[in-house]
């Protein structure tokens, strides 16, 4: 057990649980049985986002919005003395497909399929990105993957404290109902 608790701390992406002598390793996020909030609550500590400096600092009840926040650190910091690329990425890497693991439920295969990220201007400071879909994206992407569309494109920027966009960032959502 002591094992298990380890490697979910260190880990979020996979957790030992041990019943009746039998190890289950989930390897998915969205499939441990914990609530929602806390699911979020332990990405803060999800290491790649933890020592790169990148924090949830608000999410709504419905889990349709997320803000996320990073500050420019020593450790964060490219040659130059700007955020790194590679952490601005990161901090917008699963929210997207994290709204719809969520609220679709677990009827549906969600993955991240591509991404890409266009650099507007050095990042300085603390960094923010807001992710969000309205209800109705959900239920029209939805209705859409139900009806054989399977990528679905969505855009976030990411700015600095005087609300400069740093950098955009596209990514494909995979969607695709699951078959019972």
């Amino acid at each position: 057990m002591i094992i298990g608790m380890f490697v979910f701390a260190m880990n979020c992406n996979v957790a030992i649980k041990a019943l009746d002598r039998k190890v289950y390793v989930f390897t998915n996020f969205h499939k441990l049985m914990i609530s929602s909030t806390t699911k979020v609550k332990l990405l803060n500590f999800y290491p790649p986002y933890f020592f790169a400096g990148i924090k949830i600092v608000e999410v709504n009840e419905g889990l349709t919005r997320f803000v996320v926040e990073m500050k420019l650190r020593f450790w964060n910091k490219n040659l130059f003395g700007t955020h790194f690329g590679g952490s601005l990425y990161s901090m917008c890497d699963p929210f997207f497909t994290f709204i719809f693991v969520e609220n679709l439920g677990k009827n549906y295969i969600v993955w991240d399929k591509a991404a890409s990220i266009r650099f507007r201007k050095p990042g300085r400071g603390t960094m923010r990105a807001v992710f969000e879909l309205s209800k109705e994206e959900i239920e029209a992407a939805r209705a859409k993957a139900d009806n054989g569309q399977r990528d679905f494109v969505y855009q976030a920027k990411i700015v600095d404290e005087s609300n400069e966009v740093v950098a955009e960032v596209e990514k494909v959502v995979y969607i695709k109902p699951r078959e019972l």
